[in-house]
């Protein structure tokens, strides 16, 4: 099979991408390694940006049963101060937004093919010894199990936190985490008491959010450094007691909490605080997007907008006839900064000398969690491009 445009990965990045392509009639063909959208370790929380750009790819996420959040909450052991987000936000389960957009992109005319797993991504003429290539020839290759191989002109690469073989990324300024996922359902006290809020929680060796989603669920999504879950056995019913014990707001929200999943969903490793600069090697020359392209840590910076955004910017400068260096140089200036302070936020929320400082400051000026959160947003000015 050969198309123009090959695009691996059919989650945020990959379907915005695959939906501005589509749009200018570019031929794209979006592979997508599973037959119907998951479930995902994903914090899903929207910020404007992500709404923005959502209403631009035809995505209504109230429409969708997206849950408003007003205000963000920081606990300590039994201490809890509350701040207002200075944006609108709002939340929406990864499996259905996933499943919204991959619906988007088929109706924008790109051909989306489900339950193809990638093996490889090829660049033909970057191999040692390799001849030129016709004018002609599809520079790119993608080696798919159980399938044709698929040839294209231009390749992006949206895979998410998995790398695909030959494509590692490589660690990132916080290693060695690992993070879990649960949905709940809370009583109808603790429910009442949550809604509007995404509450931060603090314990030995990570933090967790807690938010409510849509059907009445809420989603419970932490990171743990992988030495404290090592002390712990290994074991989620280990951490999940021991984070309960030490944080009483937790624990107080999970009082009667039923799980809606027979087990988390987990992820490992996670190289937080990558940003790419420019793509060597066998992938010289691909498009990288979303957490291929930058890893910011959960709850302290906007992953599913720096997602979209990539996907939206990469449609646009390759429609230009931009180059895949000029765009992951300019991703790289836009996100930069956001990502090197959420991952300072985030190390400093695990280090417990640090942590002490970051409380004492949310104690003294609970307005400090609006400021961060701000900061780590998408620039006004990158997003009129």
């Amino acid at each position: 099979m050969k198309t123009e445009v090959l695009i691996i990965g059919g989650g945020l990045a990959g379907s915005a991408a695959a939906i501005g392509l589509a749009r200018a009639g570019r031929q794209v063909a979006l592979l997508e390694r599973d037959s119907h959208a998951q479930h995902k370790v994903c914090g899903e929380f929207l910020s404007r940006e992500a709404l923005k750009y959502l209403d631009e790819l035809g995505v209504g996420v109230a429409g969708a049963g997206g849950v408003v959040i007003r205000a963000v909450r920081l606990a300590t052991g039994n201490t809890v101060k509350e701040a207002e987000l200075p944006f609108r936000a709002m939340s929406l389960t990864r499996r259905r937004l996933d499943e919204l957009l991959l619906g988007r992109a088929e109706q924008a005319g790109a051909r989306v093919m489900r339950g193809c797993q990638v093996e490889s991504l090829l660049r033909r003429d970057a191999a040692p010894g390799a001849e030129p290539l016709d004018p002609t020839a599809s520079p790119w290759r993608a080696v798919v199990s159980g399938a044709a191989p698929v040839e294209a002109q231009a390749a992006f690469l949206a895979t998410g936190k998995h790398d695909l073989r030959g494509c590692a990324r490589p660690q990132g300024k916080q290693p060695g985490m690992v993070a879990f996922k649960m949905y709940w359902r809370l009583s109808p006290a603790q429910a009442a008491a949550l809604e509007g809020h995404v509450e931060l929680m603090l314990y030995r060796g990570g933090y967790a959010g807690l938010q409510p989603v849509e059907e009445e669920a809420v989603n419970l999504c932490c990171i743990v450094e992988q030495a404290e879950l090592h002390r712990l056995g290994g074991r989620w019913e280990n951490l999940l007691a021991a984070m309960r014990k030490e944080c009483g707001l937790l624990r107080k929200r999970l009082e009667g909490a039923q799980a809606l999943l027979a087990r988390p969903l987990a992820v490992a490793p996670i190289p937080y605080g990558f940003v790419r600069e420019c793509c060597l090697g066998p992938t010289h020359g691909v498009w990288a997007l979303g957490d291929q392209a930058a890893v910011i840590p959960s709850f302290t910076g906007d992953g599913m907008s720096i997602a979209l955004h990539s996907g939206r910017l990469a449609a646009r400068m390759y429609l230009r006839g931009e180059t895949s260096e000029r765009f992951q140089e300019r991703l790289s200036r836009e996100i930069s900064e956001q990502v090197a302070l959420a991952t300072m936020v985030s190390r400093g929320l695990v280090w417990r000398p640090a942590r002490g400082v970051f409380t004492a400051a949310v104690e003294f000026w609970p307005g400090v969690l609006g400021v961060v959160a701000r900061r780590t947003r998408i620039a006004e000015a990158s997003m009129l491009v």
